[in-house]
């Protein structure tokens, strides 16, 4: 029977240079957590201090016997997803995300516009990148993903302008709804983006 160990407990910190990249459905996903992302992986930008939360809990029907005992349990769903809140406002990427790839169009130079309207948002591809304690990288794949909810968005002035997002992942043709690869990492990556193949934005994750 193996011991207890304390290296093996953890936290979860955002890779240096981004965390969340969201690519059109069909990209071509790594398999691992140090190969390079495919260039249509777009950077969400900087998250919110509470970082990213997934449930991923069944839910389940109880059959009740005569008397009140519970005689049996089936599952009736089992819903992964993910919630985070992006805090980079003025990211164009971002707003795409938000609101649609087709809904926001120009630059912070130009001027951006923004168009919300009740078009259903597209599934997408998405990678979330992490450094764990010990210099030990994460990597989540999640192949087919969309954001299905989406939290007050506050105008004020002492509050950061943020949009909290609920991500729900779908199965993909092997009936998997997210993938996790973690590695420890060479002496000396730690968390660099250059160890996932993208170039550092200046963003963090």
């Amino acid at each position: 029977m193996s011991e207890n160990n304390a290296n093996l407990v953890t936290v979860g910190k955002p890779k240096t240079g981004g965390a969340v990249y969201r690519a059109p459905l069909g990209t071509t996903l790594p398999e691992d957590a140090v190969s390079s992302l495919a260039a249509a992986f777009v950077n969400q930008g900087y998250i919110s201090e509470d970082g990213l939360v997934n449930s991923n809990s069944p839910e389940s029907e109880d059959t009740i016997a005569w008397g009140g005992d519970v005689v049996n349990s089936s599952m009736k769903q089992k819903k992964d997803t993910y919630k985070f809140k992006m805090i980079e406002a003025k990211n164009v990427e971002v707003l795409k995300t938000v609101y649609g790839d087709d809904n926001v169009t120009g630059t912070l130079a130009t001027g951006i516009t923004v168009k919300a309207n009740s078009k259903e948002l597209p599934e997408s591809a998405w990678v979330v990148e992490e450094i764990l304690k010990g210099n030990t990288l994460r990597r989540t794949v999640i192949p087919c993903g969309k954001i299905t909810a989406l939290g007050d968005i506050v105008h004020k002035d002492n509050e950061v302008t943020g949009y909290d997002a609920t991500l729900t992942a779908y199965p993909d043709s092997d009936g998997q709804t997210h993938y996790e690869y973690m590695i420890e990492a060479a002496s000396g990556t730690s968390g660099s983006q250059e160890s996932s193949g993208q170039e550092s934005s200046g963003q963090g994750g």
